[in-house]
């Protein structure tokens, strides 16, 4: 037996011994369990600093502490939760619940990189005993909000970073839609996380408690008899249960160890906030989890050891503010049922309604209901002046020994509830409507299934009365015959009808800088931009040109936040454009968190752009195609010149450093719509661009033989640095390069791939080493190659990729994939059509257009032409008509000028020339000439006939 001085649970200890004792044969573990929890429950009630044990989001640990704070009016209230979160608790009276506290870090300093950025949030509801800690505390005056928990940085200092766990975010519940992405993919901090950590323990209860999940057996077994408990019982019973979930606990050493860490710091920031203020504990509040209410640490108490040494932060810059938070994003960071946190808030209505309890709620509360704040005035005016003296006197007063209140709850069989019919046939016709409403055929029998079946499921589950969760089994009995896509399932028609998944919204004045810049700057759309849902914006721009500074804010919020928040239905940015009129989607209040987020990483949206376009292009994994985008992200957005001309720089450093050529593709398409640009709006080019077109050929051309026999090369990516260098030449060579390079370099590529090949030789018609007799001579001996006849494909997926580099062949393409469709046979012909079709629409989409223009000029545009048709490389060539050589051959133009000379006159007269008309000469007679001197004919004639 327990060697613990005499006090009020000695009777429960003597109780439990013998049960030990009977069911274990013999004093053993089990009475060392059992005994242990009795000496924590009466450890933590001796405490002179009153300890409350909750449970997050319990609407019975609300209603307690509610109570609690009228009866004791403690003047220090110890809160767990981050200390470095209390600056913005002030801010909830702007915000309408749910809403979570963050902390945020993007620049980490001290943790590994691939944990950025940081986040932890702290969800914080109307039905949870936090909150009205935190409300009472702040609207009272002379008391005092003291967070003791572990700050932010310390949340990831003892996560730990071995290879197995390198991640702080828990990924087993991963955020999959917009009502459970809300917190992102943050570490949840909570209050009072009370579960059993024995899953032998937790399966047990489930079973032998006849319900699904642990929500439920909460809801059944602690919050409804609690819900009317005193405050003595409601403490005894939760310091309970956290010491049996502590002590049946399994071995997870290191769980276990940040837990105790989290303790000690606690104590240890509480008996340093005594000592510094001289405040008395017993004018003082300590509001923890119930599994830390029952800690077992050495610094446990006012009393406690002092030997505990907390770390100095880490130099990571941490940002704070709200964020909007929903019940479903609660329920899946903290693994709870589905719906569970909105029938918590629907019980806390009724424990508010049946017991009286006046909660507390910020002065100023977005969302406040009538009845709540009807009833908060109500129990202030009922209680004068003298009252709150006399029960703050009492509470100062030493305190009478506490009385046992587990052996008469343990004892105690469980209230039977009586049955609210009025109730239960509400719920009943309010879902049969709701199901209506979503395309359900349900009618007035459903009802009444629903009415019965719930009666019937409670019944089998040893219940006199119906909970939420049975009727919502019922409902998806009853109702749910058969399941539609993308029609709501019952299960979330009776969460929404329980209270439905509340959102919460941070007000504007708890808004960042940012966040509150954005809608200043937007609000002349007036579109209600900070409610939830979607905002259609017509902006007419040539007819309102101030809207042109809305459409800026717009294209940048597309580019910063999640896709939907803005989102363009017409209109378009492209560089030298400019949209007349635009439209769009804009969903701002709905991505709250997101655009509060920004806030965090500048002042205005345009400085965290500028920012972002810096990471990219100064960070490790940048390439010159990446820097090129943020060159032209900056010149759309931004219109800085500037930052434009510092990022080109930029890119021209790290092409030098490449030794690939994998991003040729989107470098050459980038570097011609930049000098497309700039050829356009600038009257000369940045010094940076002639530069990447200068450094880009010497480059490319350095790479291009490589390039050629690299088998981890693709077509593509060849096709583009020919592209590059083709496209680049004209000047490239104007700033001093030299085209033999481009020479050389085609000369020493030897590629043996087929597609290579034929990109090669296209390249060689460029460069004019061939013509096009060459090349159709070539692919006509492969055809009429057996051997090569199954490679020919690739050869044609060549020619189509140089269409890139070389756009005049495209005749010779359509002629080339012509004759296959004519020649191949089908074995090799049907196999390769998918693959031509695939590599089209993947890596040549901007050549389909080339091809089918470039065919439908060579092809008949009429079927009934097609028959009569001859493709035109097959016309035999009409030889040249052959002048004859004569007296009569004399040219007939100087005869036609001389007969009509006004033309001549006008031009001459135009041009200044006053000379007369000459008397045309005769035309020379070549055939008497050679008829006066024959020798050379002869000659000629002698050599010919030589055998």
């Amino acid at each position: 037996m327990s060697a613990a001085t005499e006090g009020p649970f000695d009777a429960l200890r003597t109780q439990l011994h013998d049960a030990a004792t009977a069911f274990a044969d013999g004093p053993d573990a089990l009475a060392d369990i059992l005994l242990g929890i009795v000496d924590d429950v009466d450890r933590a009630v001796r405490e002179p600093l009153e300890i409350f044990p909750v449970c997050h989001h319990s609407p019975a640990s609300a209603t307690a502490m509610a109570r609690r704070l009228r009866e004791k009016r403690p003047k220090v209230v110890y809160l767990e939760l981050c200390e470095d979160m209390a600056p913005l608790l002030t801010e909830l009276r702007n915000c309408t619940l749910p809403v979570a506290v963050q902390s945020f870090a993007t620049d980490i300093d001290g943790f590994p990189a691939e944990w950025a950025p940081l986040s932890v949030v702290a969800p914080i509801t109307e039905a949870s005993a936090e909150y009205q800690a935190i409300a009472y505390a702040l609207d009272t005056p002379g008391v005092e909000l003291v967070l003791v928990d572990r700050s932010s940085d310390h949340v990831f200092q003892w996560q730990p970073r071995d290879a197995e766990q390198t991640d702080p975010a828990d990924p087993d519940t991963p955020p999959t839609d917009d009502e459970h992405a809300l917190h992102g993919d943050a570490v949840g901090v909570d209050i009072g996380d009370l579960r059993p950590r024995f899953a032998e323990l937790e399966e047990h209860l489930l079973r032998h408690g006849r319900v699904r999940h642990w929500s439920e057996w909460w809801h059944q077994y602690v919050e409804l008899p609690l819900g009317d408990g005193d405050h003595a019982t409601y403490r005894q019973v939760m310091l309970l249960i956290g010491s049996l979930f502590r002590r049946l606990a399994p071995g997870d050493g290191e769980r276990v160890r940040v837990d105790e860490d989290r303790e000690r710091y606690m104590w240890t920031r509480m008996r340093e906030h005594l000592a510094a203020t001289g405040t008395d504990p017993a004018d003082c509040l300590y509001v923890c989890g119930a599994f830390h209410a029952a800690s077992r640490v050495a610094e446990f108490g006012v009393d406690g050891a002092d030997t505990f040494a907390i770390s100095p932060p880490s130099g990571t810059k941490w940002r704070h503010g709200l964020i909007p938070s929903s019940h479903a994003a609660i329920e899946a960071q903290f693994g709870l049922a589905a719906g569970s946190v909105s029938i918590a808030a629907t019980v806390w209505a009724k424990n508010l309604k049946r017991t009286g309890v006046a909660p507390y709620r910020l002065a100023g509360q977005h969302g406040a209901k009538k009845a709540v704040r009807t009833a908060a005035k109500r129990t202030a005016a009922a209680t004068p002046a003298g009252a709150v003296a006399t029960v703050s006197a009492a509470a100062a007063a030493p305190t009478e020994p506490t009385a046992d209140k587990l052996s008469g709850f343990l004892r105690r069989p469980p209230v039977v509830d009586r049955l609210d019919e009025a109730e239960l046939l509400g719920w009943s016709v309010d879902i049969v409507r709701a199901a209506r409403r979503n395309g359900y055929l349900a009618s007035t029998a459903d009802a009444i299934a629903v009415f019965e079946t719930s009666i019937l499921l409670a019944g089998m589950r040893d219940r006199a009365k119906p909970t939420p969760y049975d009727f919502q089994d019922a409902a998806v009995t009853c109702i749910e015959k058969d399941g539609v896509p993308g029609r709501r399932d019952v299960r979330r028609l009776v969460e929404i009808m329980m209270g439905g998944d509340r959102v919460g919204k941070v007000g504007y004045d708890a808004l960042p800088p940012l966040a509150r810049d954005v809608h200043d700057r937007l609000a002349v759309l007036n579109l209600g931009l900070e409610q939830r849902g979607v905002r259609r914006a017509l902006l007419d721009i040539a007819g309102q040109p101030q809207l042109a500074a809305c459409s800026d804010v717009l294209w940048i919020l597309r580019y910063l936040l999640p896709h939907g928040a803005a989102r363009p239905i017409m209109g378009e940015r492209r560089l030298g454009e400019t949209s007349i009129q635009e439209s769009w989607d804009v969903a701002l209040g709905t991505h709250q968190r997101a655009l509060i987020e920004l806030g965090y990483e500048g002042v205005t949206i345009e400085q965290v752009l500028e920012q972002r376009l810096r990471r990219r292009a100064y960070g490790p994994q940048a390439t010159a195609a990446t820097v090129l985008e943020a060159v032209e992200d900056a010149t759309l957005h931004l219109r800085s010149r500037r930052l434009a001309d510092e990022l080109g720089t930029r890119a021209l450093e790290v092409l030098a450093t490449e030794r690939t050529v994998d991003g040729a593709p989107e470098v050459l398409r980038r570097v011609r719509r930049l000098l497309a640009y700039y050829r356009t709006s600038e009257p000369t080019l940045p010094a940076w661009i002639a530069s990447f077109a200068k450094t880009g050929y010497a480059h490319y051309c350095t790479l291009l033989p490589t390039a050629f026999t690299d088998d981890d090369a693709t077509v593509r990516q060849v096709a583009a640095t020919l592209g590059f260098l083709f496209g680049m030449e004209g000047l490239a060579v104007s700033l001093g390069c030299d085209r033999t390079q481009l020479e050389l370099a085609v000369a020493q590529s030897h590629p043996e791939d087929a597609s290579k090949v034929a990109l090669l030789w296209a390249a060689q018609v460029q460069l004019g080493r061939f013509t096009r007799a060459d090349l159709r001579r070539r692919c006509d001996g492969l055809l009429d190659n057996p051997l090569v006849l199954p490679a020919y494909p690739r050869y044609l997926s060549g020619f189509v990729q140089a269409l890139e580099p070389v756009p005049a062949l495209a005749d010779f393409v359509v002629e080339a994939v012509s004759n296959a469709f004519g020649r191949l046979p089908d074995a090799v012909l049907l196999p390769w059509l998918p693959t031509l079709i695939g590599t089209l629409r993947a890596e040549g989409a901007e050549l389909a257009p080339l091809l089918i223009r470039e065919a439908g000029r060579i092809f008949p545009g009429r079927l009934a032409a097609l028959d009569a048709w001859a493709p035109p490389w097959r016309a035999e060539p009409v030889p040249a008509p052959v002048p004859a050589i004569g007296a009569s051959a004399a040219p007939g133009g100087v005869a036609l000028l001389a007969a009509h000379p006004a033309a001549c006159d006008a031009v001459a007269a135009l041009l200044g020339c006053a000379d007369p008309w000459a008397t045309a000469a005769p035309a020379p007679a070549g055939a008497a000439l050679l008829d006066r001197h024959p020798a050379t004919a002869d000659a000629l004639e002698a050599l010919l006939a030589t055998p």
